[in-house]
């Protein structure tokens, strides 16, 4: 009996996700790296943007294939898109063997035990079932050793235990350019494409398809370039932007000079100011670091396009904005927190940390607006 109050009471900080933007960033992609195909990593409910509707919007714009992480993840994309490949990126967990297979999930094994269990999954079934190959190529988490990989490729009836449908790599360090590894991984991998000969191999992830066509083979898996995030560290995004976070002022408050603010008096405003607040805090995903203090400056907000400060230390539920120089913010007024004038990447470098992070900490207490122009 509460809902219509309660989506009223949500309209306090609004999400917006442009999924426009977000079929015009895949669609930029696949061109850039036909003819392999361009799949897309949804991984993290597809970074905190929602699986559902990311994916029924992708599958439409002709994605085909896409990647998980945990094996809800992909009974839920299953849901969505049942004729897409689906592939399972953190392997074969015990006790999901079953599921995974009778939903048609191709686990990407990373290590032999996992191709032995992925293959009495197939001969319970009667026939070898399809799944990804991961050969760690200097990442060093999951993925079989080059050694472990040449051992498999050479016992024939154990090759062909699985379907094996795809060959992958992940890189370590393409989102830093001129890193040494990058080569290193390449030449690993194509080493280890060859024990596999005829199968599809991948190792392009979003920044792997900017570092050009020998990266690419014959499918990419773009993640955080299609939600518009950073491709290269240091430099700005290529990418269309697909989410705009903005929230209006609870109130304005005047503060005298030399008065702190919020939690631990760590910020005192060195003049009189205009001090605006907004319901949002660490408890949304705007992290606590991007706080401002005496010691070091933080991060900013704009309204109407122009920056406005944080100041004193972002709390659960809250945040402190100085407003002195705008003189028409007021209870109300909509303050941008992430969007056209305050960049993913430059919200990310106020909390120290990475685009990636940003958008799959972003809360479920915003309420959230898909833009479908389609």
């Amino acid at each position: 009996m509460y809902d219509h109050v309660l989506d009223a009471g949500r309209a306090g900080a609004r999400l917006t996700i442009d999924l426009a933007a977000l079929e015009a960033n895949w669609r930029d992609l696949a061109a850039r790296a036909a003819p392999a195909e361009c799949a897309a990593a949804v991984k993290a409910d597809a970074y905190g943007l929602g699986l559902e509707p990311v994916v029924r919007r992708l599958h439409d714009a002709g994605c085909l294939t896409f990647f998980v992480a945990l094996p809800e993840e992909a009974l839920r994309l299953r849901a969505v898109a049942p004729d897409a490949t689906v592939y399972l990126l953190n392997g074969l967990l015990p006790g999901w063997v079953d599921t995974i297979a009778d939903a048609g999930i191709r686990p990407v094994l990373g290590s032999p035990e996992e191709w032995d269990d992925w293959a009495a999954a197939g001969a319970r079934a009667g026939r070898p079932l399809p799944a990804a190959l991961h050969i760690d190529t200097g990442m060093n988490r999951l993925g079989l050793t080059p050694a472990e990989a040449e051992r498999l490729a050479a016992d024939p009836t154990r090759r062909a235990a699985v379907d094996l449908s795809l060959v992958m790599s992940h890189l370590a360090t393409a989102d830093e350019p001129g890193h040494a590894l990058i080569g290193r991984q390449l030449a690993r991998f194509r080493a280890a494409t060859a024990l596999f000969p005829g199968v599809p191999a991948s190792l392009a992830n979003s920044a792997g398809i900017f570092a050009g066509a020998d990266f690419h083979f014959g499918l990419v898996r773009p993640g955080v370039a299609l939600y518009g995030g950073a491709v290269q560290a240091g430099r700005p995004s290529p990418m269309l932007p697909v989410v705009r976070l903005e929230a209006p002022i609870l109130r304005v408050r005047p503060v005298p000079a030399g008065e702190p603010i919020g939690y631990g008096a760590a910020r005192t405003l060195p003049r009189d100011s205009r001090i605006a607040i907004l319901s949002v805090g660490y408890a949304d995903g705007y992290h606590r670091l991007a706080s401002s203090t005496d010691a070091r400056p933080g991060g900013h907000v704009a309204i109407e396009g122009r920056p406005a400060p944080i100041v004193g230390r972002i709390s659960m539920d809250l945040m402190a904005v100085d407003v002195t120089d705008h003189e028409q913010a007021h209870r109300g007024t909509r303050v941008e927190l992430i969007g056209p004038h305050v960049p993913l990447t430059s919200v990310a470098a106020a909390m120290g940390t990475i685009d990636y992070e940003v958008l799959t900490s972003l809360g479920r207490r915003y309420r959230r607006v898909y833009l479908d122009e389609a």
